[in-house]
């Protein structure tokens, strides 16, 4: 059985899938990203291919994506992370046409046409605003609790008050001006979930990008139910959130790994 593996190096995690001939996803990890891009892609490598009981020298064919895809040497070839997300979500929920995708340190959305290919896309990765980052900031810093604590504590909102600022550092003023005014967390947790929420909306929407259904959302803030609502909400249509959301890239990646593989193959076969 031939494997193939993807791995995607980006700002804050870097993440590895591995399939087999057929396209399944055998394994997915992540670790949070280190200085060196090519030591993180190494590490992630291997940590998948122990979990599947293999040694790294048995991929036939690996890509990398992300950040860091050019820093990861042992990759074959690396794709350009959009891509690579349109390909491993379009593989795991056929007919996606729209992909929202909040990362560590960047945004986006992804429009795809009838066969899965991307038509436009936008992207946020100047401004920590709207980010997984600012997510931590609010969550560690602001709040004093946990990342996996944050949808909870969103639902449990009555009244989210209002985050006008799109600049993350005036956003937090605004959060530190709520706190000492002693408004209740859960409705500046979902206000600020509201005003990240509405920002990428509206980056989308200045990019012509109109939301058709299906719509998928990706990336580890996806993982926060209270967030996928909001999206819902704000659209009007049904959001899904990827069952492991931080994958698409990764998967993406060795999906273009088997048909490169392939491609090679017939290549030497032919000359």
């Amino acid at each position: 059985m031939k494997l193939f593996a993807g791995v995607d190096i980006g700002s804050t995690t870097a993440k590895c899938v591995i399939t087999d001939e057929n396209d399944n996803m055998l394994v997915f990890e992540h670790i949070p990203t280190e200085y060196d891009r090519n030591v993180s892609g190494e590490k992630i490598l291997k940590i998948a291919a122990d979990k599947l009981g293999v040694s790294t020298d048995d991929i036939a064919y690996l890509v990398s994506t992300g950040y860091g895809r050019k820093s990861f040497l042992r990759a074959d070839a690396n794709i350009p992370e959009i891509i690579a997300h349109g390909v491993g979500t379009w593989k795991e929920l056929p007919g996606t046409r729209t992909i929202i995708d909040i990362g560590g340190q960047d945004s986006k959305v992804i429009s795809l046409d009838d066969m899965g290919n991307v038509e436009r896309f936008e992207m946020n990765d100047k401004c920590a605003a709207g980010t997984g980052r600012f997510f931590e900031v609010l969550t560690h810093r602001l709040l004093g609790i946990e990342m996996d604590q944050l949808s909870d504590l969103m639902k449990k909102s009555t009244n989210p008050c209002a985050i006008s600022s799109m600049c993350t550092i005036f956003a937090e003023s605004e959060i530190i001006s709520y706190l000492s005014q002693k408004v209740p967390v859960e409705d500046i947790a979902a206000g600020t979930g509201r005003s990240i929420a509405r920002r990428i909306v509206a980056m989308g929407r200045s990019a012509q990008i109109t939301y058709r259904e299906p719509i998928v959302f990706s990336g580890g803030v996806a993982n926060n139910e209270a967030i996928t609502e909001i999206f819902c909400e704000l659209l009007g249509k049904k959001v899904t959130a990827l069952q492991q959301p931080q994958s698409n890239a990764a998967y993406g990646a060795a999906l273009r790994a088997r048909v490169m593989y392939e491609a090679e193959q017939k290549k030497k076969a032919a000359n």
